[in-house]
């Protein structure tokens, strides 16, 4: 879970894609990024659909990832590059979770994910 202080947000990692990236590669570089964690995609879940603050039209994808590595594992944090963007990083239960996450829509995310692994 990461916490976006110029939203005051939970939510799950995720941006926007680069000139000449694809989504996969845009979710692993976000992940990274945002938590200091190399994942490895393995299971797209639904994508997400809503307008933001600004009115702008937004579609956001999602993956189930494995954690492969990266800087501290155990305690994850931002990478310079988010600083300012995400001010905390916590690996939490799935409950947590349901109670953290600000947007319901993510919520669903997590429901789906839940129900399609049978992860509890």
């Amino acid at each position: 879970m990461i916490h976006r202080p110029s939203y005051l947000d939970w939510s799950f990692p995720k941006g926007k894609v680069d000139p000449g990236e694809t989504e996969p590669e845009c979710a692993i570089r976000e992940v990274i990024e945002e938590t200091g964690l190399v994942c490895e995609l393995q299971v797209e879940l639904p994508s997400v659909h809503y307008i933001d603050r600004g009115g702008k039209d937004k579609t956001v994808r999602y993956w189930k990832m494995v954690e492969t590595g990266g800087k501290n594992t155990e305690s994850p944090k931002p990478s310079p590059v988010a600083y300012g963007e995400v001010d905390i990083v916590r690996w939490v239960s799935v409950e947590e979770a349901f109670d953290l996450l600000t947007y319901e829509r993510d919520k669903i995310v997590l429901k789906d994910f839940v129900e399609t692994f049978d992860f509890i």
